[in-house]
């Protein structure tokens, strides 16, 4: 389990995230959601170390991430930011074979590559994994550096607005690979993200943030409630029950 125990973190004096404490359950699907501005993004990146949080505290199974080495953290938390910039020209292959790194230190044992064709596979690069990263649409380059959090083989998996850049189909795709990731191999998945019928559809617990603070939380039945995200979201959702799921209607 991750516990963020009463997290804060301001920008010239304005806080962006308001003492904050939140429990991601082991081995199960738990989405951020919230308008722009809400502090998702930075709660995310403070509980995997990725920003310097100002106050509280981070435990990953009962240990203080700010006391483990970032060796050791890289083969427990594995995360992927909303913008992704590598100035090096790389293959798909070379790319995905980046999340090795805390194993391998750059040198990849056999097992270690074993681990990068599952992530290729798993994320349906084959065809393309000697093409190069700029000869790539914006959405096949985002499924690469899934795949590289993938080989990364970590207990925990961030994603920051995976679906950025990723047309229907390749969303639906990323999400039922994280949603088989926790149900096959017992990983857990923290996400961030826009949509809220994603959430919806594939998250077992949903936290809610508006202004720095938490709104709601709970089961995703708890959350999607057309009373809560109005709330949230200062808009009136109407919530329909379609093939047993919770799905959002906000076009009207």
């Amino acid at each position: 389990m991750v516990e963020a125990l009463n997290l804060f973190k301001r920008y010239n004096n304005k806080p962006v995230v308001n003492d904050v404490s939140v429990n991601i359950k082991k081995g199960k699907i738990t989405t951020f959601i919230g308008p722009n501005g809400a502090g998702k993004s930075t709660l995310l990146s403070m509980i995997s170390r990725l920003i310097v949080k100002d106050e509280g505290e981070v435990l990953i199974e009962g240990n203080d991430i700010s006391k483990v080495k970032d060796r050791d953290l890289a083969k427990k938390i594995s995360i992927l930011k909303q913008t992704n910039h590598i100035n090096i020209r790389l293959t798909v292959r070379d790319l995905v074979s980046f999340g090795r790194f805390p194993y391998s230190q750059g040198n990849l044992s056999k097992d270690d590559w074993l681990r990068v064709d599952e992530a290729i596979e798993y994320l349906e690069l084959g065809e393309m994994q000697e093409k190069y990263l700029d000869q790539l649409s914006g959405g096949q380059r985002q499924r690469a550096y899934i795949a590289m959090v993938v080989a990364q083989d970590t207990d925990y998996v961030l994603l920051d607005e995976p679906l950025n850049n990723l047309d229907m189909k390749h969303s639906v795709q990323i999400m039922k690979v994280l949603r088989r990731m926790v149900d096959e191999l017992g990983k857990t998945v923290v996400l961030v993200i826009h949509d809220i019928n994603f959430a919806s559809c594939y998250s077992d617990y949903i936290i809610a943030l508006k202004d720095g603070e938490i709104v709601k939380e709970g089961h995703k039945c708890d959350v999607i409630q057309s009373g809560v995200l109005k709330e949230i979201y200062d808009m009136d959702i109407q919530i329909q029950d379609i093939n047993n799921q919770q799905i959002c209607v906000y076009f009207s």
